[in-house]
This record gives structure tokens, sequence and C-alpha cells, in this order.
């Protein structure tokens, strides 16, 4: 027997005692014996710890990414001491996590272990992208109780300071209320359970095997359990075991020359226990790979017999598809449920030899998923069929495209999600909407509906002003730079000479003159009374300006030369652009653009969140450019 296996089994074998040999009470059923503030737990005569890692996009990566992540998983395993065992496990919500169990004298010294250890796990995990969180206490223990009382809500967190104040144990804050074992299942409370194991493995095993184990719309947990065997004591394990082959295939051979029978072929199974025993110790020597001894073990839980009988099948099934056995575990339920559980224990000795490859074959990554508290429904990850729930407003960037062919439903999409914002949030919705496709959404979320149009009684002042207009510039110097800018749209981009220039920005600080110094009470000026201003400047180039905005100021097209006569504050405004027309698009959309601009910037300063949704975008961009 390898030496590290003995030696673990030695030192995890807990001595037998009679009178507590059989549990007395569902808490004598739980093996942990101590908890530590820190997260660390003693089972048996170990101790454990905890980590989280968040999954990877696995499954939807391409085969040379598939390679990398496989790789770099390999250098985790390869990465594990050897004085420790390491547990995965996955449940049905798709958690990951990662459970290290040692033998030491004492906590401080588990401590001391960890720490080390739980640094390693971090940065090979983050080569893959995956964020690994060491467990708190209170963490750790939900893991525990999510499990035994599903469904109920906890009457308060879990407090170790105001548990021993009181006397109260630890156990009881996530113990069921009984467990009942028979020979090949359980009973937590009312739900069924049974551990399975993986008893046979294929050859070759894909690497969707765990996952695909998981898929079971139940409650299940799936725990690979890795005793890691050093390198040294594997070769020359494995040079004994070749010894040992050559040897019988000598015996044999001079049996038959005894024989004289000189052509004999070595039999096929001494010929493959050489070829197999000779690829194992190349790969500990040359391909920098590992000894491990693997355990599978999974349990599941059903609300009755039939339901747990129909499930054991189905998992059954889906081993056989990739040439694999699960088992019951016969008369060892308890044993089973402890190893499968992340304690930190391993109590069943079903232990398979393994290299790094063939560990890591049984990968845990699938996909990654998108499900955050407050968060918003953006529809199904495409590999797991989970819902995407996300909260934008916890990124960096906060931006979003919704990219389709016509009719894919990116309109659709965009009012669902304003639904939801309105319903659940208190933040202010600013719709662009060029087709007319919002009006009615906004109208029965209690929106107002800004229709803006040559021959629309509407109107929105182009120069509106308050206080809080811009950023955190002069008022004036933010409205001089959208005054240049709407006279570009008006006479041609470029054509604004630097006289004209000068003429624009004297007359914009003159027409907010009376209206500043009215501390920006009463109606803000109008592109009118900048137009008459331009009139009494003494320089011809005024008038020409005065002539070339003619048409959008007093003529026709005035719809932004007037003082504003609907509600812009309301928290849900639709601005409907679909009639503004070719000559009237350009400053409409300049306009419209300053005032979400500047009701972005208004409710930034009062901390208030602004959406912002604009749809046909690429109309938007091709009228203001």
């Amino acid at each position: 027997m390898i030496k590290t296996l003995s030696k673990a089994q030695k030192m995890e074998r807990e001595k037998f005692r009679i009178p507590f040999r059989i549990p007395r009470s569902v808490q004598d059923a739980i093996p942990i014996r101590r908890i530590f503030a820190d997260g660390i737990f003693q089972v048996g005569n170990q101790y454990s710890k905890t980590w989280s890692f968040t999954d990877i996009n696995y499954a939807i990566a391409g085969k040379e990414d598939k390679t990398s992540m496989f790789l770099d998983y390999s250098e985790l395993l390869n990465a594990l001491d050897s004085g420790a065992s390491a547990n995965t496990s996955n449940s049905i919500v798709r958690e990951r996590y990662l459970t290290v169990s040692v033998v030491k004298r004492n906590a401080d010294e588990a401590c001391s272990y960890f720490a080390r250890v739980g640094t390693d796990l971090v940065t090979h995990l983050a080569q893959l992208s995956s964020v690994a969180t060491e467990l708190t206490l209170t963490e750790r223990l939900h893991i525990f109780r999510d499990f035994f009382k599903a469904g109920e809500q906890a009457a308060a967190e879990f407090n170790i300071h105001e548990h021993a104040k009181r006397g109260q144990h630890f156990k009881d804050w996530f113990c069921p209320d009984s467990m009942e074992f028979s020979a090949d299942h359980f009973k937590l409370d009312a739900r069924y359970g049974r551990v399975l194991y993986l008893q046979d493995y294929a050859s070759y095993i894909k690497d969707s095997f765990v996952s695909e184990l998981c898929d079971l719309d139940r409650d299940l947990m799936l725990s690979i359990d890795i005793l890691p065997v050093p390198t040294d004591e594997a070769a020359r394990q494995l040079q004994s075991t070749l010894l040992g082959v050559e040897t019988n295939v000598a015996n044999w051979q001079r049996r038959q020359n005894a024989n004289n029978n000189f052509t004999a072929t070595i039999p096929y199974d001494m010929e493959l226990q050489r070829k197999e025993t000779k690829e194992m110790l190349d790969d500990l020597t040359t391909r920098d790979q590992r000894m491990m001894f693997g355990l599978v073990t999974l349990v599941h839980l059903a609300d009755n017999k039939e339901q747990l009988d129909s499930d054991t099948e189905t998992l059954y099934s889906t081993a056989r598809k990739h040439l694999c056995q699960l088992s019951t575990l016969r008369w060892q339920q308890k044993d089973g449920l402890d190893t499968v559980l992340p304690y930190g224990l391993r109590k069943i000795q079903a232990l398979r030899t393994l290299t790094t490859e063939s560990t890591a074959v049984l990968i845990p990554f699938r996909a990654q998923e998108i499900m955050q508290p407050n968060g918003l429904y953006y529809g199904q990850n495409a590999v797991s069929k989970n819902m995407i729930v996300a909260d934008r407003r916890l990124l960096l960037n906060g931006n979003s495209f919704r990219l389709g062919v016509s009719g894919s439903g990116k309109s659709m999409s965009a009012k669902e999600e304003i639904v939801q914002i309105a319903l659940s949030t208190e933040d202010d919705i600013l719709i662009l909407d060029p087709e007319s496709e919002f009006g009615y959404l906004t109208e029965a979320l209690g929106g107002e509906v800004i229709r803006i149009s040559a021959t629309s009684d509407t109107h929105i002042n182009a120069l509106d002003m308050d206080r809080a207009y811009g950023d955190e510039r002069n008022p004036i110097v933010s409205k001089s730079e959208f005054v240049l800018s709407l006279f570009e749209q008006l006479i041609g981009d470029g054509m604004v000479t630097a006289k004209e220039k000068s003429i624009l920005g004297r007359c914009t600080e003159q027409v907010y003159l009376p209206y500043i110094r009215n501390g920006y009470k009463g109606t803000p000026p109008t592109l009118q009374d900048f137009y008459r201003l331009l009139q009494m400047q003494p320089e011809p180039e005024a008038q020409g300006l005065a002539l070339s905005s003619e048409l959008f100021i007093t003529g026709t097209l005035n719809t932004f030369a007037r003082h504003t006569n609907v509600d812009t504050q309301a928290r849900i405004i639709a601005y409907d652009i679909r009639e503004l027309g070719e000559q009237l698009m350009p400053l409409g959309m300049l306009v419209t653009l300053d005032a979400i601009y500047n009701r972005v910037i208004q409710n930034w300063k009062k901390g208030r969140r602004t959406w912002i949704f604009c749809d046909e975008f690429y109309r938007a961009r091709r009228s203001v450019t």
C-alpha cells in the first residue's frame, strides 16, 4: 500500500468508543467537534477550512481555451499539499466550494497552514479567471443549514458569541429535527436522500461528466475527494510494481520455454498491465503528472421515496452514458453523507488511483452564472438555462447595447427592462424614441411623452438653464459651448468664423445676465430673445448670424425657440422625435440630448440615478454627427 494513503487512514481514524459509536441525537450525527471564529472546523482528528470559488465559461470556450483552462486546473491540483486532502462540491445552484482538511496538533498550527494553502489556491484559481473567497464561520455554517433545512428562514443570523452566552450549541442552528438512516437511503425530516459513489471509471471520460451529473433538477451535492501522493513515493511504488510485472512475464516465458513453446505470445492482461504501468511511470517522471487518490460521492434529495428512486435511476443512466457506474452505498449512508458534505472528512474507502490529468477531467467548471441580488432579468443563460439577473449599477461601466436583426425583440427587451426599473426602483428614466414605440408604455407608467415636430404644439426651450446646468463649471460657459454647437448645426460644421464665435459668446452672456441676476428665478430666455439681441449688435457678422437662424427662430421651424410647455422634470420621459423631419432633426437632436445630459448632471448632484434608453441608436448618432 502507498505509504501516504496508509498514513492518512491512520491519522484520520478515530478511536472506537462504544458509548458514542451510535449517535444519541441529531446533533451527535453531525461530525463537527469544534468551530472557530475564523471559519476553521475541527472534524474528527482533522481541521478543515472552506473556500468558495466562482465558475468560469468553460463549456462555451473554444478548443484552445479549454485546453488552457484544463492545464491551469491541473496545475491547481498539482499544487495541493501532499499532507492534506481536498474536497470540491457542487450544489444544484452551481455553488462551488473547496474544502481542505489536515491533521495538526492544534488550531493555531492549522490556521498557519491554511493561510499558506489559501494563498496558493487563490493564486491558481485566479489564473483560471475564477475568484476564490475564504468563507467566514457564518458563511460556512450556512452551507449546512441550506442542506439540512432547505427553504427554512433562520430566525436570526448565527452569532457564535450570542450562542455561547445563551448556552446553546452551535449545531442547533443548522441541524434538522430528525435524521433516519436505512440500508440504501436516509430521511432528513420529511425529505428523502441517497448517497451514491462512482464505483467504476471509464478509460476515457468526457470533461462534461460532472456537469451532466449536476444537471438533475433537485437538491444535489457532488464531492470530489482528492488525496495527493508525493511524486517520489509514487515513482518508487510504480517502479516496484513494474519490476513485479516484469518478473511475472519472465517467469511465464520461462515456463513456456520449459515446455518447448518458444513462440508463445505474452497474455494480453500481462502486456496491458506492463503497458499501463510504464505509461503511468512516464507520466510521473517526464510529463509533470502526480499520482492522486480520488473519490467521487454524490447525495441527492427528493420529497418522497418514489421520486428519490426515479432520480437515482436518472443519475445511473447519466453515468452509464459515459461508461461509468454509480452505485448506492449499502449500510454506509451516514458515512457517505459525512464524506460528501464539505466537512473535510473521508469516511468511504473506495479510492481510485488517478493521475493529475485523469483527476482534472472531473472539472467542476461549466459556465459563469450572473445572478446578482437586486438585479434585473436580462434573459437566459444559453448553457445552463438559468436566468440572467444582473445589476448594472454595480459595474464600473454600466452601459449596454442591444444588438440583433430586425424583429429579434430588441425594443421589447428594452421595454421589459424599463418596466422592471420603474416598478422596483425610484430611478429616473429618459427615453429617446425615434420610432414612436415607447409612448404607450411611458403613459401607462405615469410618465410624460414629449412629441417633438415642426407641427406639434409641444415646445422645448433650447436655452433652458438653471443653477445646476452643466457639470462643475460656470453654467454660462457650458451654455456658450451649446450655443456654438447649435449655430454650427444651423450654418454648417466649420462654417462659423472666429468673429462670429466671439459675437455668439458675447450675446450668450448678455441674454442670460438678467436671469442670473434674478437668482435663476422666473423664466429663462429663449432663442427669440437671443435673435433680437443679435440684431442689436453693430457688427455685420451678427446680422448674418441672425439671418442664417431666422427659419429656426422666428420662422416655421421655431419648435425650440419658445418657452418649454411640457413637464421636463417627470420621472419617466419619452422624447418622441419621429416627426422632426430632415431639416429640424440635427437641431432637435442637439437640444434633446442637451436636455437629457443636463438632467443626468442634475440627478447626479442630487445622488439620484438616471437610466437613458436610446432606440435606433444609429439614427441618433447620424443626426448629431
